[in-house]
């Protein structure tokens, strides 16, 4: 690979390059480029929301790899084009194998490919696990302190499920702002509450931790409740756990039962995305055979067409949209640009010449 200092930016002119390049992009400098810009990419997330909502985006359906001789585990292709002043197009394919959490390894692993606007040639392959952990993050901070106007403030926060989306939840929460009382923790590993707890004591969080034994005790104590686990299906079911109203971040999408939601002022990010694959709303949809139990979106949320009541529970439940990897996957590219260490794979693309 050769290290080179190009412009800022892809170029703007019409019509193909003469010599199309291909960088990767590694983890370490994925982490480099988004490590203490939170209010950042929160900016970058919203403005996508709002791209996406005024038809400036294209977000076909994720296509889901699955196995039979490993029914746990799946990969997942997210295509996705975003206009704007990012104008790229992309795919991510993401991996879930939870087996991996026992070997040591990390569930997820992932992959971004970004292509040339104009014409089409994939410019840059990136680590991605730390991307797409970051706009779910962003996507899930944005929605708490949205949700929450109108309201008190949440003090307590819950996560239920305490792997790498929580821990990048709880840093995307605090690096714009927040600060907590009491920050509780619930998982069915002991060891990951154990692990999570450990993290938020060196993380210097404020507000005092603790590990609860059930999940109703986790809800009943928050006023912030951040689902993220690996749940297949529905788990919770008891309304009454909710009866102090918390705004619930559902970022796992598959935890809550149909009657949690019935209950609930329900924002999601895309409606047609959250309404499958099995998730909650899914779920709720084909109990009732209508939508009527969704209020709107983010973007309508962010646009001030949507007003979350303060005296009912809220809930967003996110799908998780490949517009806003290739957003945040962008921001990365041209962050690492900028500080000229973009490393280019030398004659990545060899057939340049139509009849040689």
């Amino acid at each position: 690979m050769t290290t080179v200092r190009p412009t800022p930016s892809r170029p703007a002119s019409p019509g193909p390059s003469p010599a199309p390049s291909f960088a990767v992009i590694s983890g370490a400098q994925v982490h480099k480029a988004l490590r203490g810009r939170e209010k950042e990419i929160v900016d970058v997330v919203e403005a996508t929301y709002r791209l996406h909502g005024a038809g400036q985006s294209v977000n076909p359906p994720s296509s889901f790899l699955r196995f039979p001789d490993r029914p746990t585990s799946r990969i997942i292709a997210l295509p996705a084009s975003i206009g704007g002043t990012a104008r790229v197009d992309g795919l991510k394919w993401i991996s879930s194998f939870p087996p991996n959490v026992e070997a040591g390894l990390p569930r997820a692993s992932a992959v971004l490919i970004l292509n040339d606007y104009d014409t089409g040639y994939p410019f840059a392959c990136l680590e991605s696990s730390i991307i797409s952990a970051t706009r779910t993050a962003a996507s899930a901070a944005s929605a708490a302190g949205r949700l929450s106007r109108g309201r008190p403030r949440p003090t307590r926060v819950g996560f239920f499920g305490t792997g790498l989306i929580a821990r990048y939840i709880h840093t995307f929460l605090e690096g714009t702002g927040w600060s907590f009382d009491e920050i509780g923790v619930h998982d069915l590993s002991a060891e990951s509450a154990a692990g999570f707890r450990r993290y938020l004591e060196q993380s210097r969080t404020t507000g005092r931790v603790t590990v609860h034994d059930s999940a109703e005790e986790l809800i009943r104590a928050s006023d912030l409740v951040v689902f993220a686990t690996v749940a297949p299906e529905p788990h919770v079911h008891e309304t009454c756990w909710f009866a102090h109203h918390p705004v619930v971040l559902h970022v796992s999408l598959r935890d809550l039962a149909p009657q949690i939601l019935l209950t609930s002022t329900n924002i999601v990010d895309d409606v047609e995305h959250c309404l499958r694959a099995a998730t909650s709303p899914h779920l709720t949809e084909q109990l009732t055979g209508n939508r009527e139990f969704l209020h709107g979106t983010l973007d309508d949320v962010l646009a001030g067409r949507v007003t979350v009541p303060a005296g009912r529970t809220a809930v967003f439940s996110p799908f998780g949209l490949g517009v806003l990897d290739l957003a945040v996957g962008k921001y990365v590219y041209d962050e690492v640009v900028r500080s000229g260490e973009l490393e280019v794979v030398d004659g990545f693309f060899h057939e340049l010449r139509r009849y040689g």
